[in-house]
């Protein structure tokens, strides 16, 4: 019984650390930092309690942004078919953020994932890209459609749905 309380103080002040959420958050991810506005970064989506969007420290076009989970999720090797409406709502909300950007046309525009191990980040980020007609050399090598590095949304969630049936 001694062993039971003495753990028991230590996780209630793991849980209740800050803001911080107990659970769904990694502390040395720096995108669970970011948006817990631990890094000052400007979140430019924050509205809702699912996702966060702020833009990509080393631009690749003229808008390129990250839509987040606000909750840690791994990178989209990790995903099931029952992240399937997460990775849709995460396309629903860049295509919002565009829009507000003044971005209109949305066939010059690139939702997608880097697949591992060829992402920096493993907590889950779409990056959003507009008007992918002005990436540049090493841009379009980074963001290629049909790559070994690369997956769009839409691949994504074809992979996802074949795993099986999502409710």
């Amino acid at each position: 019984m001694a062993g039971v309380e003495s753990t028991q103080p230590a996780q209630v002040e793991i849980s209740n650390t800050g803001n911080v959420l107990s659970e769904g958050y990694d502390k040395k991810c720096i995108f669970c930092r970011i948006v817990n506005n631990e890094m000052g970064t400007e979140l430019i989506h924050c509205e809702d309690k699912e996702l966060a969007c702020f833009r990509d420290i080393k631009p690749a076009a003229p808008h390129h942004y990250l839509v987040v989970p606000i909750k840690h999720v791994g990178n989209c090797k990790s995903l099931s078919n029952r992240h399937v409406p997460l990775v849709k709502r995460m396309v629903e909300t860049g295509k919002e953020i565009l829009q507000k950007n003044n971005v209109t046309d949305l066939s010059d525009v690139r939702f997608g994932f880097h697949w591992p191990p060829f992402c920096s980040v493993t907590h889950l980020h779409l990056h959003v890209l507009a008007p992918v007609s002005q990436l540049g050399f090493m841009s379009r090598l980074f963001y290629r459609l049909n790559s070994y590095w690369f997956i769009t949304a839409d691949q994504l969630i074809e992979l996802l749905n074949s795993k099986g049936e999502t409710s």
